[in-house]
């Protein structure tokens, strides 16, 4: 099996390393929790604006559909779209988060569905530090679905 650094084999027995850095956790944590309440601002109240107020302006983003979208721009003009109509109340939870580096969060967060009529999705979220205030740079959603018998 190749490595992923400099094309070096990597043997079933060499270490797995712990990429988590203890030290930054906290201040990634805290970020996701941050990030999501603003999530859960902005679909209670309707407002896109306030839903992607820490989109930088170059984040990707992976629709549930296999779609991509680049920009906060195009990404805006969307969820303004979503916006306009009824959303069905759901519940924004952080579920996972890691901090691989300071200054950088990799977070798992759920939006249940609060009724039968909702759409329940978890979401891979890439969130950054720059100058004090953290910044979107990626997200990928996934459609939750109920276990086939």
């Amino acid at each position: 099996m190749t490595g992923l650094s400099d094309g070096e084999d990597v043997t079933h027995d060499q270490a797995r390393p712990v990429l988590g850095d203890p030290v930054a956790q906290a201040a990634a944590q805290a970020a996701a929790a941050r990030f999501a309440a603003e999530l859960q601002n902005g679909l209670d109240t309707g407002d896109a604006e306030a839903y992607d107020r820490s989109f930088a302006a170059d984040v990707l983003w992976g629709s549930p559909y296999g779609q991509i979208v680049a920009g906060a721009d195009e990404l805006l003009a969307i969820h303004r779209q979503l916006s306009a109509g009824a959303a069905p109340p759901s519940r924004f939870e952080v579920v996972a988060v890691r901090s691989p580096a300071p200054g950088v969060a990799v977070a798992h967060i759920r939006r249940q569905a609060l009724d039968d009529d909702g759409f329940s999705e978890m979401a891979l979220y890439i969130l950054i530090e720059r100058d004090g205030r953290w910044w979107l740079a990626a997200g990928q959603n996934t459609p939750i679905r109920s276990a086939l018998a």
